[in-house]
């Protein structure tokens, strides 16, 4: 589906460019056209009985809730760019996460994770989840012994963030996945903070990987979206909801079980719109990756030399407890988000009010430089005591950095503090 060049491998960006449609179109449209249509019509009555039975050399499209040839195109570029082996959009990157648990969780299973989550995250297993029968077991991820002291023979999945948001805190994954094989325990993980091209998740054993296709791929905040990218290297006979589907599925049952029931009978699909701005959007994916990456290691320097902040953390910082690790899975690129301290919650406020330039805003890897103060937004709803398990600190605040010009960015934090 991919155009080559004999005996040279295409870069990053032009995979994504190059990646063609599975039916090429009819008028040679170099961009993929939008398909806002609900239904799709077929010639004749064994056309489609075939379609619907999954008998087509080259899958057609029936109805847009269960594939659509926008979105499909999107996911071959993704697939492309991960090495997944299955790739399935969603409305949301929390609809990404729920369809991954609802299709391998049963009531008495448990999940292990750290308590260092988003909001939604941590709501979905400690609230949602739980109501259906499924435990959450918060562990310190920093702790192999501790993680493996929580697995038992009803533990779904290792669930965690390649860096958590907003701790900036990362999991040693090349220490934890062989003790996850062990015990044939599946490595899924958030990767919507790390972007693939800087964090290669097939490399480092993950085996399904969740993301917020809404943050970097979209382009600017564009539009709403999630993926599910299946990399086919977990053995699903050991999971008791997918054994029965490992004998009959035509590919990993992981996916076969999201493709032919979960995603259908939940319907959180992509809509074409969505999938036509996201393509264009993960065209300069890559550059606006690596600027907003330089810019927020420049503006996390310009923050900690600040009398005023008590504390700023970035990834590239000396001064960062994962540094190592950052460096070594994220090609020296560990993205746009930082979070730096100040002496009170009221100090907090009154500078993100004092700001000019910088907006207001509760999203990550928009054009635009976001703020947002997380104890009192993302977390507010959640009780103290719920705060002080997630580790969400009041006089922490959390900078999404965008394209603007960092000396600007440097100015309005300045005028502010002041």
């Amino acid at each position: 589906m991919a155009r080559k060049l004999e005996n040279h491998s295409l870069g990053f960006t032009s995979q994504i460019l190059s990646t063609e449609k599975n039916h090429p179109d009819v008028h040679g449209a170099m961009n993929t056209p939008i398909y806002r249509s609900a239904a799709f019509e077929f010639p004749n009555s064994v056309a489609i009985a075939k379609a619907f039975q999954n008998q087509e050399e080259v899958a057609s499209h029936t109805y847009s809730r269960i594939t659509n040839p926008t979105v499909e195109a999107l996911e071959n570029k993704i697939k492309a760019i991960s090495q997944g082996e299955n790739v399935m959009l969603f409305s949301s990157g929390m609809a990404a996460i729920s369809n991954t648990f609802m299709a391998i969780c049963y009531a008495g299973c448990n999940i292990v994770t750290s308590p260092h989550l988003f909001g939604n995250t941590f709501a979905l297993f400690q609230f949602t989840l739980a109501s259906f029968g499924v435990e959450v077991r918060f562990v310190n991820t920093d702790h192999l012994d501790e993680i493996e002291a929580a697995i038992d023979e009803n533990t779904v999945a290792f669930f965690c963030e390649v860096m958590t948001n907003p701790h900036l805190e990362i999991a040693d994954l090349t220490q934890i996945k062989p003790m996850l094989a062990r015990h044939n325990v599946p490595l899924i993980v958030d990767t919507t903070v790390i972007p693939w091209g800087a964090f290669e998740a097939f490399r480092w054993g993950v085996d399904i990987e969740v993301v917020s296709t809404t943050k970097y791929v979209s382009g600017g905040a564009t539009s709403l979206g999630g993926a599910i990218v299946d990399y086919g290297t977990f053995d699903w006979s050991h999971n008791k909801r997918l054994a029965q589907v490992s004998n009959t599925a035509q590919f990993s049952p992981f996916m076969f079980k999201i493709k032919r029931e979960i995603a259908r009978n939940f319907g959180a699909c992509m809509d074409p719109d969505s999938a036509y701005a996201q393509i264009l959007g993960l065209e300069t994916l890559q550059l606006r990756y690596e600027r907003m990456s330089a810019s927020a290691y420049e503006l996390a320097q310009f923050l900690e030399s600040l009398p005023e902040v008590v504390k700023a953390t970035y990834p590239k910082l000396e001064s960062f407890p994962y540094k190592a690790l950052s460096d070594q899975f994220f090609n020296g690129n560990p993205g746009a988000m930082l979070t730096f301290s100040l002496k009170s919650r009221e100090a907090c406020f009154a500078l993100m009010d004092r700001l000019q330039l910088i907006r207001r805003a509760t999203n990550l890897f928009d054009n635009r430089t976001l703020i947002i103060h997380p104890e009192s937004t993302i977390y507010g709803t959640f009780t103290e005591e719920m705060k002080q398990v997630m580790g969400i600190d009041p006089t922490l605040i959390r900078l999404s950095v965008g394209l603007e010009e960092v000396a600007d960015l440097k100015a309005d934090i300045a005028q502010a503090l002041k």
